[in-house]
């Protein structure tokens, strides 16, 4: 599918359609166009974006790979950005991504996306309604582009910070195996997100500090914001990734605790009835020259002396706090 937003900055006007605004678009001298492919041929697509563009065949080819690295690269007249945006089906952070290429020059935007959207079709909803987008150039464009795309990876960071301090509540109240089974989820995607994080502040690292064709200086304010965006969510996520490594750190010790204490008291149960038990069996031999056999009260002696032998132990082990 390939979409065409065609602005006219004399008459102020947006059109919108498909391929046929290119050509279009190629016989004016001021006017601007964004255009976005999704779902299509990839051999089409490059021949569309190399001859109507002139867009690198590497850089459409890094464009069309369904996994690589964040990245920027600048050409003779445009430069390449390629982000890692959040699917739509994301809404926690167990996220999936999808890749979002951007093309920017001074009259045109050229977008590509491997799956749905929503950052993308939001700021095409805002600029078909609005004028006031449109008038900023495809590099202002793309920035909010970019400012949209980092604004998803916010809320699902936040929104763990809940969790986390739910599981961390359970964790003593009640602890189980499936809260450890979701903390180390949550510690691999985690992972994965700070990883992202990572390529994407250097982009827009780069991007802050050196001269990209296509891109004005007066972009610089935006490119900050974006940058400072990159920040924050970087520092969450390896906020949350040292918390979660504490609560799985705590769960094992609140286990070992629990299983320390359980041994402790089979231990205590073992050592009263090891003396027990040998008095019973030493009485229980079938031999005739055992005196204490016909005595008349052996057996209640005997029995004395096993619960005394008990209480001994018990009144020990109170005294060293073992129970």
């Amino acid at each position: 599918m390939i979409r065409a937003l065609l602005y006219d900055p004399k008459q102020q006007a947006h059109t919108e359609g498909g391929e046929e605004l290119i050509a279009i678009w190629q016989k004016s001298t001021d006017a601007q166009i964004w255009v976005d492919f999704y779902d299509e041929d990839p051999l089409s697509e490059s021949q569309t974006m190399q001859s109507a563009f002139g867009l690198h065949p590497l850089a459409i080819s890094d464009a069309q790979r369904t996994r690589h690295p964040a990245k920027i690269e600048g050409f003779d007249n445009n430069t390449f950005i390629l982000l890692k945006g959040l699917n739509a089906q994301t809404t926690t952070i167990e996220f999936g991504t999808i890749q979002i290429a951007i093309f920017v020059e001074d009259r045109f935007l050229v977008t590509r996306h491997s799956g749905v959207s929503i950052s993308i079709d939001k700021l095409w909803t805002e600029i078909r309604d609005t004028k006031q987008v449109s008038t900023r150039g495809p590099d202002g464009i793309a920035m909010r582009l970019t400012r949209f795309v980092v604004d998803r990876y916010l809320p699902i960071l936040l929104d763990l910070e809940q969790r986390l301090e739910i599981i961390e509540s359970e964790m003593i109240a009640h602890p189980q195996d499936t809260l450890l089974f979701e903390l180390v989820e949550h510690k691999s995607n985690l992972k994965k997100l700070r990883r992202i994080m990572a390529y994407h502040t250097e982009v827009f690292r780069r991007l802050r500090s050196e001269t990209w064709p296509g891109v004005g200086v007066d972009r610089k304010h935006e490119i900050n914001d974006v940058y400072e965006q990159l920040e924050r969510a970087t520092s969450l996520a390896s906020l949350y990734h040292e918390l979660v490594s504490d609560l799985q750190d705590g769960y094992i010790s609140l286990a070992s605790h629990k299983l320390n204490n359980i041994v402790k008291l089979l231990t205590i149960i073992t050592v009263i009835f090891v003396p027990l038990s040998f008095l019973a069996g030493l009485y229980g031999m079938n031999f005739d020259n055992i005196p204490e056999l016909h005595y008349k009260y052996a057996y209640y002696f005997l029995l004395a002396i096993m619960v005394g032998v008990a209480g001994c132990l018990l009144y020990v082990f109170k005294r060293m706090k073992w129970l």
